[in-house]
Parts: C-alpha cells; sequence; structure tokens
C-alpha cells in the first residue's frame, strides 16, 4: 500500500495530514510535560511534608520511644521515596519530553522540504501543460486564419470582377497562412509530446517518490511515538524497585514499633526512685468512752501508751495524700538536686559520660599535638615547636577543668547513690515498726490528674524520730536562718508561705529529700523547698535561740 499509487491526487490531503501528525506528536509531549509537572509538586509536596514533622531537635529531646523512632524512619523512607519521584519527572523530562521536542522539529524540516519538493514538481507540471496549451490556442488561430484566407482567395477566384493581381495577392496570402497553420500544428505536436511525458514522469516518478517519503516520514513519526509510550512507562517502572524497599522500610519500621519497649523507656524516664506511702494507722477516737462488760466483744485497736497520737489526727491527716499533692516550680540546679534521686542519678551519670567523652578529646588533641612538637623539634624546617606551646597549654588547661566537672559530678552521683540507699533503709524500718505515713526520708514525685505537671510534696515527719515535738511544748531551737530567694505559695499540708527575700529560722536541715523546715518570726512552721532559700547555717548552733 503506497501513497505515491493509492494517493497520486491527493496532495493537499497528505498535506494536511502529515501536518496533523506533528501537531499529535506535539500534544503528546505537552501531556508529557504537565505529568512531569504533576511529579516534581508531588514530589516537592512530599518533602514539604517530611520536613514539618521531621523538624530539627536537640540531642536531649531525639525520642527514644519504638513508636517515634519508626515514625521518623517512615518519614525516612518517605523522604526517599520523594527522591524517586523526582527521578521519574527528570527522566520524563530528557528522554521523554526532550526528545519528543527535539525530533518534532526534525519533523518539520523533512515535512516542509518534501512538501516544497512536491510543489516545484507540481508547478514544473503545469508550466509545461501552460506552454502545451499555448501552442494548442496559437494552432487553433492559425488554422482558422488559414481556412479564412482560403475563402477569400476562393471568392476572388471565381469572381470575374477580381483582377489578377488580387487573385495572387489572396493565393500568396493563403499559402502563408497555412504554412503558418503547419507550422503551429508542428509546435503543438512538439509541445504535447512533451507535456505527456512530463505528466507521466510526475506522476509516476516525481510524485510517488515525494508522497513515499512523506509516508516514511509519517511512519517513524508513529514508530517514535510507540517507543515514547513505552519509555514514559518504563521511566516509572524503572524506580518501582526503589519505591518497592522504600515502602517495605516503612513496614519495617511498623514491625518494630514495641509497647513494651516503651512502657519500659516510660518508666526509665520518670521512675523518681522513692518508695510508695505506707499504711495510715488506724486512729480510736473511743478510748475514753467507759465499755460496759457486754460492749467488749469486739477489740479495737490502742496505740502505744493509751492515747491517740497527735501526729495522725484527722485534722492533720485530711488531704495528705501528697502523692497527688502539688510540687513548688524549683528552680533548675547545677547538681540536679532539684530531681527526684533515680532521674538525678540517670542525668549526672549521662554528664559524666559526656564530659568523658569531651576529656578523651582534649587528651588526643594533646598526644597528637605533643606529637607534632616532637617532629616540629626533630626537623625544624617544618615548623616552630614553640608555636603549638600555646594551643598544648589550653588544651591541658581544658582537661583540668574537664576532669574538675567530672570529679564534682562523681560527687554529687556518689552522694545521690548513697541517699537513695539510706532513704530505702530508713524507709523499710519505720514500715515494719508502725505502717506509719513517709516521714522526710522519702517524699514523693508523681504526676497530677491532668498529667501536665510533675509535682511533689512536703515531707511529713516520722512519730518516732520527732515524738519529742509533741511530748514538749517547747519549741525546736533555730539552728541558722535563711533568705527566700523565690516566693512560694505553701498551698500543700505542712508548706509554709513565704516571700522573695523574707528572712526565715531554720529549725531542720534538708535531709536529701528537697525541703527544709523553718519557722517564722511570728512562731509559724513549716516546710519550703530548699531550693528557694540561702541558707545560713551558724556555726555554734546551741548558742543560737530562736524567737
Amino acid at each position: 500500500m503506497s501513497w505515491g499509487t493509492d494517493l497520486w491526487d491527493q496532495f493537499e490531503n497528505l498535506d494536511k495530514h502529515t501536518q496533523w501528525g506533528i501537531d499529535f506528536l506535539e500534544r503528546y509531549a505537552k501531556f508529557v510535560k504537565e505529568r512531569l509537572e504533576i511529579e516534581q509538586t508531588y514530589a516537592k509536596q512530599l518533602r514539604s511534608l517530611v520536613k514539618k514533622y521531621c523538624p530539627k531537635r536537640s540531642k536531649e529531646d531525639e525520642p527514644r520511644f519504638t513508636s517515634c523512632l519508626s515514625f521518623y524512619s517512615i518519614l525516612n523512607e518517605l523522604n526517599d521515596y520523594a527522591g524517586q519521584r523526582e527521578v521519574v519527572a527528570e527522566e520524563m523530562g530528557h528522554k521523554v519530553y526532550g526528545e519528543l521536542m527535539r525530533y518534532s522539529q526534525d519533523l518539520k524540516g523533512e515535512r516542509k522540504h518534501h512538501l516544497q519538493e512536491g510543489r516545484k514538481a507540481q508547478q514544473s507540471l503545469d508550466q509545461c501543460w501552460k506552454h502545451m496549451d499555448n501552442s494548442k490556442k496559437k494552432f487553433e488561430r492559425e488554422c482558422k486564419e488559414a481556412e479564412k484566407s482560403q475563402l477569400i482567395y476562393e471568392r476572388l477566384d471565381s469572381d470575374i470582377n477580381a483582377t489578377k493581381s488580387e487573385v495572387e495577392k489572396a493565393k500568396s496570402q493563403l499559402y502563408l497562412r497555412q504554412h503558418m497553420a503547419e507550422e503551429s500544428k508542428n509546435e503543438y505536436a512538439a509541445q504535447l509530446q512533451n507535456f505527456n511525458s512530463e505528466q507521466w514522469k510526475h506522476f509516476n516518478v516525481a510524485i510517488p517518490q515525494i508522497f513515499k517519503n512523506l509516508q516514511d516520514m509519517d511512519g517513524r513519526r508513529t514508530v517514535k511515538l510507540g517507543e515514547m509510550y513505552q519509555s514514559f512507562a518504563e521511566v516509572e517502572q524503572r524506580v518501582i524497585p526503589i519505591i518497592s524497599k522504600c515502602l517495605e522500610g516503612m513496614v519495617t519500621a511498623a514491625k518494630n514499633v514495641d509497647e513494651r519497649r516503651d512502657s519500659g523507656i516510660v518508666v526509665e524516664s520518670f521512675k523518681s526512685g522513692f518508695e510508695p506511702p505506707g499504711d495510715f494507722p488506724f486512729e480510736d477516737f473511743s478510748q475514753n468512752i467507759q465499755r460496759t462488760g457486754s460492749d467488749g466483744t469486739i477489740g479495737t485497736p490502742k496505740t502505744e501508751g493509751g492515747k491517740p497520737d497527735p501526729k495522725h489526727a484527722v485534722s492533720r491527716t485530711k488531704n495528705k495524700l501528697w502523692l497527688f499533692g502539688k510540687k513548688p516550680k524549683a528552680p533548675t540546679l547545677e547538681d540536679l538536686s532539684h530531681l527526684p534521686p533515680e532521674q538525678r542519678r540517670k542525668k549526672l551519670q549521662q554528664r559524666i559520660d559526656e564530659l568523658n567523652k569531651e576529656l578523651q578529646k582534649e587528651m588526643d588533641q594533646r598526644d597528637a599535638l605533643n606529637k607534632m612538637k616532637d617532629v616540629y623539634e626533630k626537623n625544624p624546617q617544618m615548623g616552630d615547636p614553640g608555636s603549638l606551646q600555646p594551643k598544648i597549654s589550653e588544651t591541658i588547661c581544658n582537661m583540668e577543668k574537664l576532669r574538675s566537672e567530672i570529679h564534682k559530678n562523681e560527687s554529687w552521683l556518689a552522694e545521690v547513690e548513697g541517699k537513695h540507699g539510706s532513704r530505702s533503709e530508713r524507709r523499710a524500718s519505720a514500715d515494719v515498726n508502725h505502717h506509719a505515713p513517709h516521714g522526710r526520708e522519702s517524699p514523693e514525685g508523681s504526676y497530677t490528674d491532668d498529667h501536665s505537671q510533675e509535682h511533689r510534696s512536703p515531707p511529713q515527719p516520722d512519730p518516732h524520730e520527732f515524738d519529742y515535738e509533741f511530748d514538749d511544748d517547747d519549741p525546736l531551737p533555730a539552728i541558722g536562718h535563711c533568705k527566700a530567694l523565690y516566693s512560694f505559695d505553701g498551698s500543700n499540708e505542712g508548706t509554709l508561705v513565704m516571700k522573695e527575700n523574707e528572712v526565715l529560722y531554720i529549725i531542720e536541715e534538708d535531709k536529701g529529700d528537697g525541703w527544709t523546715r523553718v519557722r517564722k518570726q511570728g512562731g509559724e512552721e513549716g516546710y519550703v523547698p530548699t531550693s528557694y532559700v540561702e541558707i545560713s547555717l551558724e556555726k555554734n548552733s546551741k548558742g543560737f535561740e530562736g524567737p
């Protein structure tokens, strides 16, 4: 099936068809461009989404929960997924859209050339036909003129009145016209033969070749479109394995979520190290009521000495479940004493580890500088050994500072570990004796109902450690004084309200739980956070009397 044979007379339609073919190719190229722009936008939005939900965090804020770690792994995989969408867009732009636009320009040039060749052939044939037509018309005119001359001659020849000269002139005119008619006939025959030859060549050689070139061009365009359709799919097909790995990574991250491990991290993060409160004793208010013999069927427990312990009166125990009490907001201290023992121990250990790492870096730097100094001493042309001494001295100074910090923090760590152990032992002893409420050695830290803030309550005295307070009406002697650094509202039972810069008497030191027992000028006593006051103890506490 050939265009040159079957469509020999459809030049204009082939002109329109080949133009439509190029337009269709460019339309597909435009489709590919819009498709890759969608990929670019999609990838950009994915990266923005990842950035939004994966903000920069400090080292201390790094998540440790498996659910958080898995989520950030999923975000990383999604970021890689976005990268693959960018690859798709880039490949489509280079291998499909770019190739189509280059090919379209080539097609336009080739089509223009073939059509110009066809128009030239048609113009040549038209010119040949024009020459033939002109010779034909001339032949026709000359024949008519010859016929007219013949009629004139015959009329004069039969006219008796006509002179001989007139007849001869008419005869010579007839010969002339007949000769011209014969020449125009010969010219017309030659032009006709030439036209027929050119027309045969035009429709059997030139046009078939031109149309065949157009057919080949259109065929290549169709094949190219098929290849580009395939490339369009293969571009995305090539990234599918990587995208599958990204999705597999997301599934793996999902399987790594471990609720037990997360629960353990919660315990590790918030465990205070304090012991839970013990049982409250029964408070018998019926001891002074006379009993009859029949009333003694059921006995009631009695406290030692036959009298109720004033320390556990209802008025004093009401609202004293300080596990849920309100903890004052203490400022952050260098020794971390504002934290519960367990958290303080962990933070101190973490700080010591970081300081040891810094110390090791300084030691490595010192060793490197000393080696360089030795090299300079042996090879003075490489450098001045004295130029390294300031840096070595600075490094040694930094090492000494770090060692001092490590020693200080190790002392605090030893202190908190020692106090934690002693509190636990004293606590166990107190619980065995009387199951009394927790004393000074075990203040609690816990969450409030709204889980928004950790609270810590003031200590409650052990009944056997401070029995003298209730057996003797005399107040405890002051062992020093303190100045309030911050205001404290004293909203919990047993705490004392104080204002900033207020001077108070110290009647009992902090025993490691973060609370100090003080007395106001008016004699009111209670506990205040140790971190809220500046303490000055007297050298001779016995000689210092309170108000």
